[in-house]
This record gives C-alpha cells, sequence and structure tokens, in this order.
C-alpha cells in the first residue's frame, strides 16, 4: 500500500540525510525549516514539494551535498512531481534547534 504523502512522511525521507560533518541526520539537527505540499501544476497527479533548509553556518562545505542529497530523497518518494529546495539563513541555525536524539548523539547537554 501507498503511504499517503504528507510532510511528516518527507520529513522522514529527508532523515536518511546525513550532515557528514556530525554524522547525525539534517531533521533531528533542526536543518529543516519548511516543508511545503502542494498540488503540481506541471504534472497530473503529482505533489510538488517546496524544502527551505539551512545549514549549520553560512559556509558549511558540505551545503551543495546536503541540498542535492535531500533533493534525491524527497524525488525517491511515490507520488513527488518538482522538487524545490531554497537554502535560507533567517533565523541562522543555533543548537537549541536540534532535538534531543541530535543532542545525545553529539554528546552536548
Amino acid at each position: 500500500m501507498n503511504k499517503i504523502l504528507s510532510e511528516e512522511l518527507v520529513r522522514e525521507q529527508l532523515k536518511q540525510v546525513i550532515d557528514p560533518e556530525l554524522f547525525v541526520n539534517i531533521v533531528d539537527l533542526g536543518l529543516i525549516y519548511v516543508v511545503d505540499l502542494q498540488a503540481s501544476t506541471t504534472e497530473e497527479g503529482k505533489t510538488d514539494i517546496l524544502i527551505e533548509m539551512t545549514m549549520t553556518s553560512p559556509m558549511c562545505p558540505a551545503g551543495p551535498q546536503l541540498v542535492a542529497n535531500s533533493r534525491q530523497a524527497a524525488e525517491s518518494l511515490e507520488g513527488v512531481g518538482n522538487v524545490e529546495i531554497k537554502v535560507v539563513m533567517d533565523p541562522p541555525w543555533t543548537q537549541d534547534m536540534m532535538t534531543e536524539d541530535a543532542r545525545d548523539q553529539l554528546g552536548i547537554f
């Protein structure tokens, strides 16, 4: 049975994307700000996804890799049309945006 495409499903899928420096997934790190699903204007029966994400720092060397991996993860879901990823730096990322799991993994208390 197909899973219904939802923000939760997209976020679960994005947990496959691991920050290569911190070895924690980008969702638990708090890098994903917005996941917006809308009916595709170009592909009948498909859903377009807009993802707004940030980086741990403006000059994050893994930025292009994280964006590419995020796009690939979202596009692999069934029923997905166009995936747009916007990298935003506002609000700036802080450690407060991480989940408890991410803090535990990194030893931050």
